[in-house]
């Protein structure tokens, strides 16, 4: 009589016979391998849904330089335009369909456009805050000039000095605008020194 064949498979030329220790841990691979799929899946969807209300908030000339359809740019028109809560939800999950169909390429060029937004206002805050300082100190401390020249010997000592020279005259002492209510007041000269320092600022970020 002869011996009944075992069930099983071959994988990679090596036969599995069902019910072995190895049928259960490719099985149990396999599984783990679907689980993690739907699970990136998920993961995917719910980016590529944030990055679709991201775009809502991207700048003009960053939406229209990107590679979309315009299905899309219209998709996101109309989702900026929806007031109604369940209008916009829905809008919403259609912006989300087609990011899901977007290829790679685009769906770069719209991470990079985001940003490139994010990153630059950043940098526009950083820049502004860091020229406010330099307008404060520069008025306020007598060695402040000598430390700016230091970091941007290329400024026109006169005009700063000058400028720094009418915009302490502009501005009265603390004391006596409080004696009277008022908030210091501030002069052109005060405006200009803010303007030569932040163009300063911006060249020497430019060359580096």
């Amino acid at each position: 009589m002869s011996r009944k064949p075992k069930k099983g498979y071959f994988v990679r030329g090596e036969f599995v016979a069902e019910g072995s220790e190895l049928d259960l841990e490719l099985k149990a691979e396999l599984k783990g391998t679907t689980q993690a799929s739907k699970t990136d899946l998920k993961r995917e969807s719910t980016e590529l849904q944030k990055i679709g209300e991201a775009l809502l908030t991207l700048r003009a000339d960053l939406l229209g330089a990107l590679p979309i359809s315009e299905k899309f740019a219209d998709a996101i028109a109309d989702a900026k335009r929806i007031t109604n809560f369940e209008g916009k939800r829905r809008q919403m999950q259609f912006i989300g369909k087609l990011m899901r169909g977007l290829d790679e390429e685009t769906l770069a060029a719209i991470r990079d456009a985001l940003e490139t937004q994010q990153n630059g206002s950043a940098r526009d805050s950083l820049a502004l805050h860091q020229a406010e300082q330099w307008r404060d100190d520069l008025i306020a401390r007598d060695g402040a000039f000598e430390e700016w020249l230091v970091a941007h010997p290329q400024t026109d000592t006169q005009q700063l000095r000058a400028l720094i020279r009418q915009a302490r005259k502009d501005t009265p002492p603390d004391k006596a605008a409080e004696s009277k209510g008022l908030a210091p007041r501030h002069g052109r000269a005060y405006r200009e020194i803010f303007q030569l320092v932040r163009e300063e600022l911006d060249r020497a970020a430019h060359e580096h």
